[in-house]
């Protein structure tokens, strides 16, 4: 099955970009996605094509108007779509909800400029995401983020095991270390047990690792926590 992936924005020229690279790109290639940009001034008003207007009650910059937005989705809504606005206050964006949105069918992101949008839009969308806590100057590269992370989870674009022991995957915790060739460098050897061949005992040092890892850098993760809670007395 083909995911297609509709991104609704004012720069379509930003599109593929880094996604026509790497594995979105062969996934692209191969037909696992199917990813289209749509200048959002096709659906704008009057003979200049607007899509924006001065906030009410003031302010400084200006807000995307509801109706290209509305003009868009009644054009490229379909049955079993899942609609996207990115957006800073929206859900923080997941491994987890990038895996929910690997299985959907058709995807529509709508990437934001300016001061945002109309509040009446968020009544049309499915999900609004946010890719950190920081504001970008729209929506696009965040698409981009989420695309990439959803692509790679698609069936045929990796290897089936590569996502399997990443960051995040395995209770919240993030990866083990990771070592190659050579077995020294600079002072460092890689540890003992990677090269003992025993991969009952490499698997149990990797997850040791990935606790570690995760209580050090990363306490806020669910791994994390549990991770520190373990060595707490009773």
């Amino acid at each position: 099955m083909t995911l297609r992936i509709d991104v609704v924005t004012l720069f379509p020229e930003l599109f593929p970009g880094p996604l026509g690279v790497s594995i979105p790109g062969r996934a692209i290639e191969r037909g696992l996605v199917e990813l289209r940009a749509y200048d959002l001034r096709r659906w704008g008003l009057g003979r200049h094509r607007s899509v924006d207007a001065y906030p009410y009650g003031g302010g400084a910059g200006m807000v995307l108007r509801p109706e290209p937005l509305a003009g868009s989705l009644a054009e490229l809504r379909a049955p079993g779509v899942t609609v996207v606005l990115l957006d800073p206050g929206g859900e923080p964006f997941r491994q987890a909800r990038a895996r929910d949105l690997a299985e959907r069918s058709h995807l529509i992101l709508l990437c934001p400029r300016y001061e945002g949008v109309d509040e009446r839009v968020r009544g049309m969308v499915d999900l609004e995401l946010s890719v950190g806590d920081f504001v970008l100057s729209g929506g696009e590269i965040a698409a981009m983020t989420v695309i990439d992370a959803v692509v790679r989870l698609l069936p045929g674009a990796i290897d089936e095991a590569s996502p399997v022991e990443e960051s995040f995957s395995d209770a919240g915790l993030l990866e083990y270390p990771q070592w190659t060739r050579p077995p020294e460098f600079e002072g460092q050897r890689v540890p003992d047990i990677l090269v003992s061949g025993d991969h009952g005992a490499v698997a149990r040092w990797r997850r040791e690792q990935a606790i570690e890892r995760t209580r050090r850098q990363r306490p806020d993760l669910p791994g994390g926590g549990a991770a520190a809670g373990a060595d707490s007395p009773d």
